[in-house]
C-alpha cells in the first residue's frame, strides 16, 4: 500500500514529458540485440550513432585502416590477432582487456578473433564460432554478421574458414606484418605462413601501428583529457581522505570507487600507494601498509576510459604537513617538474628534456648534500633515480613502445613528466632525506602552440596541499581546483 501511494504521488507531481517516457519504456517490446559489447543501440548514454566505440566514430577508424595500408608495401598484408584471455585460477579468468593494435584497427573489443588487412582485402575480420553453450556461461559474442555491419569489415568470415582462405592471402603477398605480442597459433602454425617465415618475410606490425597511434586525433584527445579529469578528481577525493584514513589499501579502494563512479571502466595499472619508504620503491604494488605519522605518500595513479588511460603522480604528507626536509626535496622536484614542462613544444625530445632534468636534479642534490660533487655523480645520481623524465601516453600507459625518445614531439603527441627521487633507508646520506620517495607527475599535450597540461587540475603546490589537508572548508577549496587546465601561452 505504501509503496502503491508513493507512485501515485510520483505520477501527479510529473511532467506530460515524463509520464510519456515513463509510458513508452514501460511498456516497450523491443528487443536489442546483444553483439558482446556496446553498441548505440543497447547503450545510447555512451555512444551516439555512427560510432563504434564511445567516442570513435566509424569513419575514424576506415581512416585509420587506409593510413595503415599506406605505411605498407605493395602486396603487403596485417595480420592482427585480438589479445587472448588471461587466467587467474584453472576456471577464473582475469577481467579482459584488448590488444590496442587490435582495437585501434577494428574497434572490437572482444577476444578470438583475427583481423586481416591488405590492398586487396581491405580489412578481413576472421569471427569466432560460438556454441550455445559458450552464450549460456560468457554471454553473446560479435560473430561475422557484426563484423560486416558494426566494425565495417570489407569480408568476414567464421574462424574455420582461417586455414584455406588466409593460406591463399598469405601466398599472393609479398610481405606480412603481424602483431608478435598476440600472435596465435591459428595463424603461425598454417604452412603458408612458416614458408614466409623462413623465407625472412615476417615482420613486427608494430612500428607501423604504433607510428599511427603516436599522434592523436581531436577524437581520440577528447577522451584523454575525460580520462585525466576523472584521475584528478578522484585522486583529489583520495588526498582529502588520507588524513583520517592513511591506509594504502583504503586509499587505494577510494581512488578505485571514484574512479569507476564518474566512469571509467578499469585502473590504467595498479596503483602505486607507497607510504614512508614504500614511495622509494618505483612500482610498489603491495599496498597493505599503514601509514605512519609524518611519513609522505606517494600516489602514481591512472583510469581507463573507453580504452584511452592517464597516468599522474602526487605526493604528499597525510598528516597535513611536510617537514623541512621533505619540503626541501619537494620543491626541487616541483620546480624540476615545472620547468621540464616548459620544454614540451614541437620539436623538442623526451631525450632532451630528460637531459635537462638529470642537470637541474644534479645540481639541486649537490646544493642539498645528496650528491658529491665527484666524477661518479651521474651514477650516483641513478642509484636516486634511474628512471626517465616521461614516457608517451595512449591507449597503452608506456604507449608506442617502438617510437624512440629522440624523436622530435608534434601536435597531438600527449607525454608524462615525472620527475623523481627515491631514497631507501641503507642510502649513505643525511639521516633526515633516508626513506623518502617523492615523484611529482603530469600528462601534457604537446600543441601548435606549446603544451596544455591535462592533469593541471590537480593539486601539487605545497601551499595547495596543505590547505586541502587542514582547511575545515575542505569542500570549497576542491571547487576552486577542479577543472584547472594548465596551458603555454
Amino acid at each position: 500500500m505504501a509503496l502503491r501511494f508513493l507512485a501515485r504521488k510520483f505520477l501527479q507531481g510529473a511532467s506530460p514529458r515524463q509520464l510519456q517516457a515513463i509510458s513508452s519504456r514501460s511498456f516497450s517490446s523491443k528487443r536489442m540485440i546483444d553483439v558482446g559489447q556496446p553498441t548505440p543501440a543497447t547503450h545510447p548514454e555512451l555512444l551516439n550513432e555512427g560510432e563504434i566505440t564511445p567516442g570513435i566514430t566509424a569513419e575514424e577508424y576506415i581512416s585509420r585502416r587506409n593510413r595503415l595500408l599506406d605505411l605498407l608495401p605493395d602486396k603487403g598484408l596485417a595480420i592482427i590477432a585480438a589479445a587472448p584471455v588471461k587466467m587467474m585460477t584453472d576456471v577464473v579468468p582475469y577481467t579482459f582487456r584488448q590488444d590496442a593494435d587490435y582495437s585501434y584497427i577494428t574497434g572490437c573489443q572482444q577476444t578470438g578473433g583475427i583481423a586481416v588487412l591488405g590492398r586487396e582485402c581491405g580489412l578481413c575480420m576472421f569471427m569466432p564460432e560460438a556454441t550455445p553453450h559458450d552464450v549460456l556461461w560468457q554471454g553473446h559474442v560479435a560473430g561475422v554478421d557484426v563484423a560486416l555491419e558494426i566494425f565495417k569489415a570489407d569480408s568476414a568470415y567464421p574462424m574455420s574458414r582461417l586455414p584455406k582462405i588466409l593460406s591463399e592471402m598469405i601466398r599472393q603477398s609479398s610481405r606480412l606484418f603481424h602483431n608478435v605480442n598476440t600472435a596465435v597459433s591459428a595463424y603461425t602454425n598454417l604452412e603458408a605462413y612458416q614458408l614466409a617465415a623462413r623465407n625472412g618475410k615476417v615482420n613486427n606490425l608494430s612500428a607501423c601501428t604504433h607510428e599511427l597511434r603516436w599522434t592523436k586525433s581531436s577524437a581520440e584527445l577528447k577522451l584523454m583529457r575525460e580520462s585525466a579529469s576523472i584521475a584528478c578528481q578522484a585522486l583529489l577525493q583520495t588526498m582529502m581522505h588520507s588524513k583520517v584514513c592513511p591506509h594504502e589499501a583504503m586509499l587505494s579502494a577510494k581512488f578505485e570507487y571514484e574512479c569507476r563512479m564518474r566512469g571509467a571502466q578499469r585502473m590504467a595499472f595498479n596503483p602505486v600507494v607507497g607510504g614512508g619508504n614504500n614511495g622509494s620503491v618505483i612500482h610498489y604494488s603491495r599496498n597493505d601498509q599503514k601509514i605512519a605519522d609524518g611519513n609522505l605518500l606517494l600516489m602514481d595513479v591512472g583510469c581507463e576510459l573507453h580504452g584511452y588511460v592517464s597516468d599522474l603522480t602526487r605526493t604528499w604528507p597525510p598528516c597535513g604537513s611536510f617537514s623541512p626536509s621533505q619540503e626541501e626535496l619537494y620543491d626541487l622536484l616541483l620546480q624540476t617538474n615545472k620547468e621540464c614542462i616548459k620544454l614540451c613544444k614541437p620539436g623538442t625530445t623526451i631525450q632532451e628534456i630528460h637531459k635537462y632534468s638529470v642537470e637541474m636534479l644534479c645540481k639541486g642534490f649537490k646544493e642539498i648534500g645528496l650528491l658529491k660533487d665527484d666524477q661518479s655523480i651521474l651514477h650516483s645520481y641513478h642509484q636516486l633515480n634511474p628512471t626517465s623524465i616521461g614516457h608517451y601516453l595512449g591507449m597503452d600507459v608506456h604507449d608506442c613502445s617502438t617510437v624512440n625518445y629522440d624523436r622530435p614531439l608534434k601536435p597531438g603527441v600527449v607525454i608524462t613528466i615525472e620527475p623523481g627521487v627515491y631514497i631507501p633507508y641503507n642510502l649513505d646520506c643525511p639521516e633526515w632525506y633516508q626513506g623518502i620517495g617523492i615523484r611529482i607527475e603530469d600528462e601534457v599535450l604537446i600543441t601548435d602552440a606549446g603544451y596544455e597540461v591535462l592533469t593541471g587540475s590537480m593539486p601539487k603546490e605545497v601551499k595547495h596541499i596543505v590547505a586541502l589537508l587542514n582547511d575545515c572548508n575542505i569542500a570549497a577549496h576542491a571547487g576552486v581546483w577542479n577543472g584547472v587546465r594548465d596551458v603555454s601561452i
